[in-house]
Protein backbone atom coordinates (compact mmCIF):
# COMPACT_ATOMS: atom_id res chain seq x y z
CA UNK A 1 0.00 0.00 0.00
CA UNK A 2 1.47 3.35 -1.00
CA UNK A 3 1.74 6.17 1.52
CA UNK A 4 0.63 9.55 0.17
CA UNK A 5 3.38 12.13 0.24
CA UNK A 6 2.88 15.40 2.09
CA UNK A 7 2.75 18.62 0.16
CA UNK A 8 5.91 20.16 -1.22
CA UNK A 9 7.89 21.87 1.57
CA UNK A 10 11.13 23.75 1.87
CA UNK A 11 14.14 22.12 3.49
CA UNK A 12 13.68 24.43 6.45
CA UNK A 13 10.08 23.27 6.91
CA UNK A 14 11.06 19.61 6.53
CA UNK A 15 13.82 20.04 9.10
CA UNK A 16 11.62 21.68 11.71
CA UNK A 17 8.90 19.07 11.16
CA UNK A 18 11.55 16.42 11.86
CA UNK A 19 12.32 18.14 15.17
CA UNK A 20 8.62 18.13 16.02
CA UNK A 21 8.40 14.42 15.16
CA UNK A 22 11.37 13.78 17.46
CA UNK A 23 9.53 15.51 20.34
CA UNK A 24 12.08 18.33 20.56
CA UNK A 25 10.70 21.01 22.88
CA UNK A 26 13.56 23.54 22.95
CA UNK A 27 15.95 24.75 20.27
CA UNK A 28 18.87 26.79 21.59
CA UNK A 29 20.42 29.11 19.03
CA UNK A 30 22.05 32.32 17.97
CA UNK A 31 20.23 33.30 14.75
CA UNK A 32 22.31 33.41 11.58
CA UNK A 33 21.74 34.23 7.92
CA UNK A 34 22.79 30.75 6.82
CA UNK A 35 19.63 29.13 8.22
CA UNK A 36 16.96 31.78 7.69
CA UNK A 37 14.63 29.22 6.08
CA UNK A 38 14.72 27.09 9.24
CA UNK A 39 14.17 30.15 11.45
CA UNK A 40 11.12 30.98 9.37
CA UNK A 41 9.78 27.44 9.82
CA UNK A 42 10.31 27.64 13.59
CA UNK A 43 7.80 30.51 13.54
CA UNK A 44 5.05 27.95 12.89
CA UNK A 45 6.31 25.25 15.30
CA UNK A 46 3.98 25.81 18.23
CA UNK A 47 5.43 22.95 20.30
CA UNK A 48 9.03 24.20 20.13
CA UNK A 49 10.38 27.06 22.23
CA UNK A 50 13.17 28.78 20.33
CA UNK A 51 15.65 30.11 22.88
CA UNK A 52 17.77 32.93 21.49
CA UNK A 53 21.09 33.04 23.31
CA UNK A 54 23.86 35.65 23.43
CA UNK A 55 26.76 33.40 22.41
CA UNK A 56 26.94 30.06 20.65
CA UNK A 57 29.05 28.60 23.47
CA UNK A 58 26.23 29.39 25.88
CA UNK A 59 23.66 28.00 23.46
CA UNK A 60 25.53 24.70 23.11
CA UNK A 61 25.94 24.39 26.88
CA UNK A 62 22.22 25.04 27.37
CA UNK A 63 21.43 22.30 24.87
CA UNK A 64 23.87 19.96 26.61
CA UNK A 65 22.27 20.64 29.99
CA UNK A 66 18.84 20.04 28.47
CA UNK A 67 20.05 16.68 27.20
CA UNK A 68 21.33 15.76 30.68
CA UNK A 69 18.03 16.71 32.31
CA UNK A 70 15.72 14.96 29.86
CA UNK A 71 17.87 12.07 28.65
CA UNK A 72 16.77 12.94 25.13
CA UNK A 73 18.84 14.42 22.29
CA UNK A 74 18.67 18.19 22.59
CA UNK A 75 19.18 20.64 19.72
CA UNK A 76 21.49 23.59 19.21
CA UNK A 77 21.34 25.61 15.97
CA UNK A 78 24.23 27.88 14.93
CA UNK A 79 25.39 29.62 11.82
CA UNK A 80 28.55 28.87 9.86
CA UNK A 81 32.13 29.90 10.64
CA UNK A 82 32.38 31.82 13.92
CA UNK A 83 28.99 30.54 15.06
CA UNK A 84 30.05 26.93 14.61
CA UNK A 85 33.46 27.38 16.20
CA UNK A 86 32.00 29.26 19.17
CA UNK A 87 29.75 26.27 19.86
CA UNK A 88 32.72 23.93 20.20
CA UNK A 89 33.04 24.48 23.97
CA UNK A 90 29.56 23.09 24.56
CA UNK A 91 30.10 20.21 22.15
CA UNK A 92 33.25 19.27 24.06
CA UNK A 93 31.17 19.10 27.25
CA UNK A 94 28.60 16.87 25.51
CA UNK A 95 31.36 14.59 24.23
CA UNK A 96 33.16 14.11 27.55
CA UNK A 97 29.92 13.98 29.57
CA UNK A 98 28.27 11.48 27.19
CA UNK A 99 25.25 13.70 26.58
CA UNK A 100 22.93 13.23 23.59
CA UNK A 101 22.90 16.41 21.49
CA UNK A 102 22.33 17.35 17.85
CA UNK A 103 24.21 20.42 16.61
CA UNK A 104 22.75 21.92 13.44
CA UNK A 105 25.12 24.19 11.51
CA UNK A 106 24.12 26.47 8.65
CA UNK A 107 26.63 26.21 5.80
CA UNK A 108 27.45 28.09 2.61
CA UNK A 109 25.48 27.11 -0.49
CA UNK A 110 26.49 23.95 -2.30
CA UNK A 111 27.77 25.85 -5.34
CA UNK A 112 30.34 27.62 -3.12
CA UNK A 113 31.61 24.58 -1.23
CA UNK A 114 35.36 23.98 -1.37
CA UNK A 115 36.22 27.54 -2.37
CA UNK A 116 36.77 28.89 1.16
CA UNK A 117 33.68 30.97 0.70
CA UNK A 118 32.62 33.52 3.30
CA UNK A 119 32.85 31.78 6.73
CA UNK A 120 33.14 28.34 5.14
CA UNK A 121 34.67 25.52 7.22
CA UNK A 122 35.00 21.81 6.60
CA UNK A 123 33.06 20.60 9.64
CA UNK A 124 33.99 16.98 9.08
CA UNK A 125 37.58 17.98 9.82
CA UNK A 126 36.72 20.50 12.53
CA UNK A 127 34.31 18.40 14.61
CA UNK A 128 35.44 14.86 13.84
CA UNK A 129 37.47 14.52 17.05
CA UNK A 130 34.59 15.77 19.26
CA UNK A 131 31.39 14.42 17.75
CA UNK A 132 30.14 10.85 17.44
CA UNK A 133 29.21 11.58 13.84
CA UNK A 134 29.44 14.52 11.43
CA UNK A 135 27.35 14.63 8.26
CA UNK A 136 26.61 17.25 5.62
CA UNK A 137 23.28 17.16 3.77
CA UNK A 138 23.57 17.50 -0.01
CA UNK A 139 19.99 16.66 -1.03
CA UNK A 140 16.90 18.19 0.56
CA UNK A 141 14.98 14.93 0.04
CA UNK A 142 17.42 13.12 2.37
CA UNK A 143 16.83 15.40 5.34
CA UNK A 144 14.52 12.92 7.17
CA UNK A 145 17.04 10.10 6.68
CA UNK A 146 20.01 12.15 7.91
CA UNK A 147 18.14 13.55 10.90
CA UNK A 148 16.81 10.12 11.90
CA UNK A 149 20.37 8.84 11.81
CA UNK A 150 21.51 11.80 13.91
CA UNK A 151 18.96 11.21 16.68
CA UNK A 152 19.53 7.46 16.79
CA UNK A 153 23.31 7.93 16.92
CA UNK A 154 23.17 10.65 19.59
CA UNK A 155 21.27 8.58 22.16
CA UNK A 156 22.27 4.95 21.59
CA UNK A 157 25.40 3.20 22.83
CA UNK A 158 27.51 5.78 24.61
CA UNK A 159 25.46 8.96 24.07
CA UNK A 160 27.14 12.02 22.61
CA UNK A 161 26.91 14.93 20.17
CA UNK A 162 26.13 14.57 16.47
CA UNK A 163 26.77 17.38 13.99
CA UNK A 164 24.54 17.93 10.95
CA UNK A 165 25.72 20.51 8.41
CA UNK A 166 23.03 22.22 6.35
CA UNK A 167 24.00 24.19 3.23
CA UNK A 168 21.86 27.29 2.89
CA UNK A 169 20.37 26.27 -0.45
CA UNK A 170 19.40 22.82 0.87
CA UNK A 171 17.23 24.57 3.44
CA UNK A 172 15.64 26.80 0.78
CA UNK A 173 15.12 23.98 -1.78
CA UNK A 174 11.81 22.11 -1.83
CA UNK A 175 10.84 18.45 -1.90
CA UNK A 176 8.07 15.96 -1.15
CA UNK A 177 9.20 13.59 1.60
CA UNK A 178 7.70 11.21 4.15
CA UNK A 179 8.06 12.29 7.78
CA UNK A 180 9.69 9.61 9.92
CA UNK A 181 8.43 8.70 13.42
CA UNK A 182 10.33 9.36 16.61
CA UNK A 183 13.72 7.70 17.09
CA UNK A 184 14.09 4.40 18.96
CA UNK A 185 16.09 4.20 22.16
CA UNK A 186 17.66 0.76 22.15
CA UNK A 187 18.02 -1.22 25.37
CA UNK A 188 19.96 -4.40 26.01
CA UNK A 189 19.48 -6.56 29.10
CA UNK A 190 22.17 -8.15 31.28
CA UNK A 191 22.75 -11.76 30.30
CA UNK A 192 21.57 -14.26 32.97
CA UNK A 193 24.95 -16.02 32.96
CA UNK A 194 26.72 -12.72 33.63
CA UNK A 195 24.30 -11.88 36.44
CA UNK A 196 25.02 -15.27 38.00
CA UNK A 197 28.75 -14.60 37.82
CA UNK A 198 28.21 -11.15 39.34
CA UNK A 199 26.31 -12.74 42.23
CA UNK A 200 29.26 -15.07 42.84
CA UNK A 201 31.78 -12.21 42.80
CA UNK A 202 29.68 -10.27 45.29
CA UNK A 203 29.12 -13.26 47.55
CA UNK A 204 32.88 -13.92 47.70
CA UNK A 205 33.85 -10.29 48.33
CA UNK A 206 35.19 -9.05 51.64
CA UNK A 207 35.33 -5.28 51.04
CA UNK A 208 33.18 -4.24 48.05
CA UNK A 209 32.39 -0.66 46.98
CA UNK A 210 29.69 0.55 44.58
CA UNK A 211 30.56 3.52 42.35
CA UNK A 212 27.15 4.71 41.12
CA UNK A 213 27.01 7.02 38.12
CA UNK A 214 25.30 7.21 34.76
CA UNK A 215 22.30 9.13 33.46
CA UNK A 216 18.59 8.52 32.79
CA UNK A 217 17.76 7.10 36.21
CA UNK A 218 14.02 6.58 36.59
CA UNK A 219 12.25 6.44 39.95
CA UNK A 220 12.03 2.67 39.59
CA UNK A 221 15.73 2.17 38.78
CA UNK A 222 16.82 4.52 41.58
CA UNK A 223 14.60 2.64 44.02
CA UNK A 224 16.05 -0.66 42.79
CA UNK A 225 19.62 0.55 43.41
CA UNK A 226 18.75 1.79 46.90
CA UNK A 227 16.99 -1.45 47.78
CA UNK A 228 19.92 -3.51 46.47
CA UNK A 229 22.50 -1.51 48.45
CA UNK A 230 20.42 -1.73 51.62
CA UNK A 231 19.77 -5.45 51.18
CA UNK A 232 23.47 -6.15 50.76
CA UNK A 233 24.61 -3.36 53.14
CA UNK A 234 26.92 -2.05 50.43
CA UNK A 235 28.81 1.25 50.75
CA UNK A 236 27.81 3.44 47.79
CA UNK A 237 30.00 6.19 46.41
CA UNK A 238 29.38 8.44 43.42
CA UNK A 239 31.86 9.47 40.72
CA UNK A 240 32.91 13.04 40.01
CA UNK A 241 29.75 15.13 39.55
CA UNK A 242 27.29 12.26 39.68
CA UNK A 243 26.33 12.87 43.32
CA UNK A 244 22.63 13.13 42.48
CA UNK A 245 22.46 9.48 41.38
CA UNK A 246 22.17 8.21 44.97
CA UNK A 247 20.37 9.91 47.87
CA UNK A 248 23.13 11.39 50.02
CA UNK A 249 20.97 11.04 53.16
CA UNK A 250 20.73 7.25 52.69
CA UNK A 251 22.66 5.25 55.31
CA UNK A 252 24.58 3.42 52.55
CA UNK A 253 25.96 6.61 50.96
CA UNK A 254 29.60 7.23 51.91
CA UNK A 255 30.63 10.19 49.74
CA UNK A 256 31.85 11.22 46.30
CA UNK A 257 34.99 10.15 44.49
CA UNK A 258 36.76 13.04 42.81
CA UNK A 259 38.97 16.01 43.61
CA UNK A 260 39.76 16.72 47.28
CA UNK A 261 37.81 13.67 48.45
CA UNK A 262 37.61 12.25 51.95
CA UNK A 263 41.00 10.51 52.55
CA UNK A 264 39.35 7.64 54.42
CA UNK A 265 37.03 6.99 51.48
CA UNK A 266 39.96 7.14 49.06
CA UNK A 267 41.75 4.49 51.12
CA UNK A 268 38.63 2.33 51.14
CA UNK A 269 38.41 2.50 47.34
CA UNK A 270 42.05 1.59 46.78
CA UNK A 271 41.86 -1.22 49.35
CA UNK A 272 38.55 -2.65 48.09
CA UNK A 273 38.58 -6.16 46.67
CA UNK A 274 35.54 -5.52 44.41
CA UNK A 275 34.56 -2.27 42.68
CA UNK A 276 31.13 -2.17 41.02
CA UNK A 277 31.29 0.78 38.59
CA UNK A 278 27.87 1.77 37.24
CA UNK A 279 27.53 4.01 34.20
CA UNK A 280 30.88 5.80 34.57
CA UNK A 281 33.83 5.79 32.17
CA UNK A 282 36.38 5.70 35.02
CA UNK A 283 38.07 8.84 33.74
CA UNK A 284 41.01 10.79 35.11
CA UNK A 285 39.25 12.76 37.86
CA UNK A 286 37.29 9.86 39.30
CA UNK A 287 40.34 7.59 39.31
CA UNK A 288 42.74 10.21 40.71
CA UNK A 289 44.87 10.49 37.58
CA UNK A 290 44.45 6.74 37.00
CA UNK A 291 45.98 5.81 40.38
CA UNK A 292 42.99 4.69 42.47
CA UNK A 293 42.72 1.68 40.18
CA UNK A 294 45.85 0.24 38.58
CA UNK A 295 46.12 0.47 34.78
CA UNK A 296 45.40 -1.73 32.91
CA UNK A 297 44.67 -4.54 35.41
CA UNK A 298 43.24 -3.19 38.67
CA UNK A 299 44.22 -4.74 41.98
CA UNK A 300 40.49 -4.76 42.72
CA UNK A 301 38.12 -7.04 40.87
CA UNK A 302 36.17 -4.70 38.61
CA UNK A 303 32.59 -5.07 37.48
CA UNK A 304 32.11 -2.37 34.84
CA UNK A 305 28.61 -1.44 33.64
CA UNK A 306 28.45 0.98 30.70
CA UNK A 307 26.25 1.23 27.58
CA UNK A 308 29.21 2.05 25.30
CA UNK A 309 30.98 -1.20 24.46
CA UNK A 310 34.02 0.80 23.35
CA UNK A 311 34.49 1.97 26.96
CA UNK A 312 34.62 -1.54 28.45
CA UNK A 313 38.28 -2.52 28.60
CA UNK A 314 39.42 0.77 27.06
CA UNK A 315 41.62 1.71 30.05
CA UNK A 316 40.81 -0.85 32.72
CA UNK A 317 40.49 -4.58 32.13
CA UNK A 318 37.22 -5.60 33.82
CA UNK A 319 36.71 -8.85 35.66
CA UNK A 320 33.15 -8.71 34.36
CA UNK A 321 31.66 -6.24 31.88
CA UNK A 322 28.02 -5.40 31.17
CA UNK A 323 27.32 -3.42 27.95
CA UNK A 324 24.08 -1.98 29.35
CA UNK A 325 22.99 1.26 30.96
CA UNK A 326 23.33 1.60 34.73
CA UNK A 327 19.55 2.04 35.31
CA UNK A 328 18.77 -1.11 33.30
CA UNK A 329 21.39 -3.02 35.30
CA UNK A 330 19.90 -1.74 38.56
CA UNK A 331 16.47 -3.08 37.63
CA UNK A 332 18.00 -6.55 37.22
CA UNK A 333 19.39 -6.63 40.78
CA UNK A 334 16.18 -7.50 42.61
CA UNK A 335 16.74 -11.25 42.24
CA UNK A 336 20.09 -11.19 44.03
CA UNK A 337 19.73 -12.16 47.67
CA UNK A 338 22.64 -11.98 50.16
CA UNK A 339 23.82 -14.61 52.57
CA UNK A 340 23.10 -14.19 56.27
CA UNK A 341 26.58 -12.84 56.96
CA UNK A 342 27.90 -9.73 55.22
CA UNK A 343 31.52 -9.31 56.34
CA UNK A 344 31.78 -5.75 55.06
CA UNK A 345 28.71 -4.33 56.83
CA UNK A 346 30.64 -2.86 59.78
CA UNK A 347 33.18 -1.30 57.44
CA UNK A 348 30.36 0.34 55.50
CA UNK A 349 28.97 1.86 58.69
CA UNK A 350 32.43 3.23 59.51
CA UNK A 351 32.60 4.86 56.07
CA UNK A 352 29.17 6.41 56.58
CA UNK A 353 30.27 7.84 59.94
CA UNK A 354 33.42 9.16 58.27
CA UNK A 355 31.30 10.84 55.58
CA UNK A 356 29.15 12.56 58.21
CA UNK A 357 32.27 13.86 59.98
CA UNK A 358 33.85 14.94 56.69
CA UNK A 359 30.77 16.96 55.75
CA UNK A 360 30.36 18.71 59.08
CA UNK A 361 31.31 22.39 58.48
CA UNK A 362 34.46 23.60 60.20
CA UNK A 363 35.86 27.10 60.62
CA UNK A 364 37.48 28.72 57.59
CA UNK A 365 39.36 31.99 57.06
CA UNK A 366 37.39 35.12 56.31
CA UNK A 367 34.02 36.56 57.23
CA UNK A 368 32.15 34.20 54.87
CA UNK A 369 32.43 30.53 55.75
CA UNK A 370 31.61 28.71 52.52
CA UNK A 371 31.22 25.38 54.31
CA UNK A 372 28.41 26.80 56.47
CA UNK A 373 26.92 28.65 53.47
CA UNK A 374 26.71 25.45 51.43
CA UNK A 375 25.41 23.43 54.38
CA UNK A 376 22.63 26.00 54.83
CA UNK A 377 21.89 25.88 51.11
CA UNK A 378 21.63 22.10 51.34
CA UNK A 379 19.26 22.24 54.30
CA UNK A 380 17.07 24.96 52.79
CA UNK A 381 16.49 23.88 49.19
CA UNK A 382 13.63 21.61 48.17
CA UNK A 383 14.33 17.91 47.61
CA UNK A 384 13.87 18.35 43.85
CA UNK A 385 16.04 21.47 43.50
CA UNK A 386 18.47 21.65 40.58
CA UNK A 387 21.93 22.89 41.55
CA UNK A 388 24.11 24.05 38.66
CA UNK A 389 27.84 24.72 38.82
CA UNK A 390 30.68 25.67 36.56
CA UNK A 391 34.33 24.93 37.30
CA UNK A 392 36.91 26.03 39.84
CA UNK A 393 37.89 25.45 43.45
CA UNK A 394 34.60 26.90 44.65
CA UNK A 395 32.83 23.72 43.50
CA UNK A 396 34.77 21.71 46.07
CA UNK A 397 32.61 23.13 48.87
CA UNK A 398 29.48 22.01 47.03
CA UNK A 399 30.84 18.52 46.41
CA UNK A 400 31.72 18.15 50.07
CA UNK A 401 28.94 19.89 51.98
CA UNK A 402 25.84 19.75 49.76
CA UNK A 403 23.71 16.64 50.22
CA UNK A 404 21.65 15.73 47.15
CA UNK A 405 18.45 13.97 48.05
CA UNK A 406 15.12 12.97 46.57
CA UNK A 407 14.85 13.88 42.90
CA UNK A 408 17.26 16.82 43.17
CA UNK A 409 19.77 17.18 40.37
CA UNK A 410 23.44 18.08 40.22
CA UNK A 411 23.92 19.81 36.88
CA UNK A 412 27.64 20.18 36.25
CA UNK A 413 30.15 19.23 33.59
CA UNK A 414 32.46 16.30 34.23
CA UNK A 415 34.67 17.83 31.53
CA UNK A 416 35.45 20.66 33.95
CA UNK A 417 34.42 23.41 31.56
CA UNK A 418 34.28 26.94 32.91
CA UNK A 419 31.20 28.92 32.01
CA UNK A 420 28.81 25.98 32.29
CA UNK A 421 26.80 27.00 35.36
CA UNK A 422 24.70 29.86 34.03
CA UNK A 423 23.71 28.24 30.69
CA UNK A 424 22.87 25.04 32.59
CA UNK A 425 20.66 26.95 35.00
CA UNK A 426 18.81 28.62 32.14
CA UNK A 427 18.15 25.23 30.54
CA UNK A 428 16.99 23.83 33.87
CA UNK A 429 14.55 26.69 34.45
CA UNK A 430 13.13 26.24 30.94
CA UNK A 431 12.70 22.48 31.25
CA UNK A 432 11.48 22.52 34.88
CA UNK A 433 10.00 25.99 35.55
CA UNK A 434 8.26 24.73 38.70
CA UNK A 435 11.48 23.67 40.45
CA UNK A 436 14.06 25.69 42.35
CA UNK A 437 17.13 26.34 40.18
CA UNK A 438 20.34 27.47 41.87
CA UNK A 439 23.54 28.39 40.05
CA UNK A 440 26.77 28.53 42.09
CA UNK A 441 29.73 29.97 40.17
CA UNK A 442 33.07 31.61 40.82
CA UNK A 443 33.84 35.15 39.73
CA UNK A 444 36.02 33.93 36.85
CA UNK A 445 33.49 31.33 35.79
CA UNK A 446 30.66 33.88 35.75
CA UNK A 447 32.52 36.10 33.32
CA UNK A 448 32.83 33.29 30.76
CA UNK A 449 29.09 33.19 30.01
CA UNK A 450 27.64 35.91 32.25
CA UNK A 451 26.06 37.64 29.25
CA UNK A 452 23.49 34.83 29.20
CA UNK A 453 21.71 36.37 32.19
CA UNK A 454 20.10 38.53 29.52
CA UNK A 455 18.61 35.31 28.12
CA UNK A 456 17.23 34.44 31.55
CA UNK A 457 15.56 37.84 31.74
CA UNK A 458 14.19 37.66 28.20
CA UNK A 459 12.45 34.35 28.93
CA UNK A 460 11.28 35.48 32.39
CA UNK A 461 13.07 32.71 34.26
CA UNK A 462 13.50 32.43 38.01
CA UNK A 463 17.09 31.47 38.89
CA UNK A 464 19.18 32.17 41.96
CA UNK A 465 22.76 32.91 40.90
CA UNK A 466 25.38 32.82 43.67
CA UNK A 467 28.68 34.37 42.58
CA UNK A 468 31.60 33.45 44.85
CA UNK A 469 33.97 36.40 44.51
CA UNK A 470 37.53 35.96 45.73
CA UNK A 471 39.00 38.19 42.97
CA UNK A 472 41.10 35.46 41.43
CA UNK A 473 41.14 32.25 39.43
CA UNK A 474 41.35 30.05 42.53
CA UNK A 475 42.29 26.73 40.92
CA UNK A 476 45.14 28.27 38.92
CA UNK A 477 46.32 30.21 41.95
CA UNK A 478 46.38 27.03 44.03
CA UNK A 479 48.51 25.18 41.47
CA UNK A 480 50.87 28.15 41.13
CA UNK A 481 51.35 28.24 44.90
CA UNK A 482 52.15 24.52 44.93
CA UNK A 483 54.34 24.29 41.83
CA UNK A 484 55.85 27.78 41.44
CA UNK A 485 56.04 29.26 44.96
CA UNK A 486 56.89 32.92 45.11
CA UNK A 487 56.16 33.42 41.38
CA UNK A 488 52.44 34.11 41.46
CA UNK A 489 51.26 36.03 38.39
CA UNK A 490 48.28 36.24 36.05
CA UNK A 491 45.66 34.61 38.30
CA UNK A 492 44.32 37.78 39.95
CA UNK A 493 41.07 39.24 38.57
CA UNK A 494 39.89 42.82 38.30
CA UNK A 495 36.16 42.23 38.52
CA UNK A 496 33.14 44.34 37.65
CA UNK A 497 30.55 45.26 40.24
CA UNK A 498 28.46 42.10 39.90
CA UNK A 499 25.41 43.57 41.62
CA UNK A 500 25.41 46.62 39.35
CA UNK A 501 25.79 44.31 36.36
CA UNK A 502 22.83 42.25 37.53
CA UNK A 503 20.76 45.38 38.10
CA UNK A 504 21.55 46.57 34.58
CA UNK A 505 20.11 43.32 33.20
CA UNK A 506 16.98 43.56 35.33
CA UNK A 507 17.88 40.99 37.99
CA UNK A 508 17.53 41.55 41.70
CA UNK A 509 20.85 41.55 43.53
CA UNK A 510 22.41 41.43 46.98
CA UNK A 511 25.99 41.54 48.20
CA UNK A 512 26.80 39.30 51.19
CA UNK A 513 30.02 39.77 53.14
CA UNK A 514 29.31 37.70 56.28
CA UNK A 515 28.16 34.13 56.86
CA UNK A 516 25.10 35.29 58.81
CA UNK A 517 24.04 37.50 55.92
CA UNK A 518 23.59 34.59 53.53
CA UNK A 519 20.48 32.91 54.98
CA UNK A 520 18.16 35.95 54.75
CA UNK A 521 19.51 36.86 51.30
CA UNK A 522 18.84 33.33 50.07
CA UNK A 523 15.32 33.38 51.52
CA UNK A 524 14.51 36.63 49.69
CA UNK A 525 15.95 35.26 46.45
CA UNK A 526 13.94 32.03 46.67
CA UNK A 527 10.77 34.01 47.32
CA UNK A 528 11.28 36.24 44.27
CA UNK A 529 9.40 35.44 41.07
CA UNK A 530 12.29 36.56 38.87
CA UNK A 531 16.02 35.89 38.88
CA UNK A 532 18.34 37.12 41.61
CA UNK A 533 22.12 37.38 41.88
CA UNK A 534 23.80 37.04 45.28
CA UNK A 535 27.45 38.08 45.41
CA UNK A 536 29.45 36.38 48.16
CA UNK A 537 32.65 38.19 49.09
CA UNK A 538 35.11 35.51 50.20
CA UNK A 539 38.67 35.62 51.49
CA UNK A 540 41.45 34.54 49.13
CA UNK A 541 43.08 32.79 52.10
CA UNK A 542 40.34 30.13 51.87
CA UNK A 543 41.82 28.80 48.63
CA UNK A 544 40.02 25.44 48.78
CA UNK A 545 37.83 23.37 51.07
CA UNK A 546 40.86 21.32 52.23
CA UNK A 547 43.60 23.93 52.75
CA UNK A 548 44.53 27.62 52.97
CA UNK A 549 47.04 29.80 51.15
CA UNK A 550 49.19 29.93 54.26
CA UNK A 551 49.24 26.15 54.55
CA UNK A 552 50.10 25.77 50.86
CA UNK A 553 53.01 28.18 51.19
CA UNK A 554 54.28 26.44 54.30
CA UNK A 555 54.30 23.10 52.50
CA UNK A 556 55.98 24.59 49.42
CA UNK A 557 58.79 26.11 51.51
CA UNK A 558 59.79 22.79 53.09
Amino acid sequence: MSVPLPTVRTGGQILIQVLCQQQVRHVFCVPGESYLSALDALHDAADITTVVCRHEGGAAMMAEACGKLTGRPSVCFVTRGPGATNAASGIHVAAQDSTPLVLLIGQVSRDALGREAFQEIDYGLFYNALAKHVEQVHDVARLPEVMSRAFHTACNGRPGPVVVVLPEDVLSDSAQVVDLPEYHRLHSEPAPADMARFATLLANARQPVVLAGGRNWSRASRAALHEFSQRWQLPVTTPFRYQDVFDNTDAQYVGDVGIGMNPQLENALTEADLVIALGVRLGEVTTGNYTRLRVPLPYQQLVHVHPGVEELGRVYYPTLAFPVSAPVFALALSALQPAAQLPWAAHGRELRDSYLRWTTPADTPGAVNLAKVVAHLSETLADDAIVCTGAGNNTGWLHRYFRHRGTGRQLASTSGSMGYGIPAAIAAALVFPERQVICVVGDGDFQMTGQEIATAVQYELSIVIIVINNAMLGTIRMHQEMRYPGRIRHSDLSNPDFCTLADAHGLGSERVSTTDGFAPALQRALAASSSTLIELITDAEAISHTTTLTELRARSSR
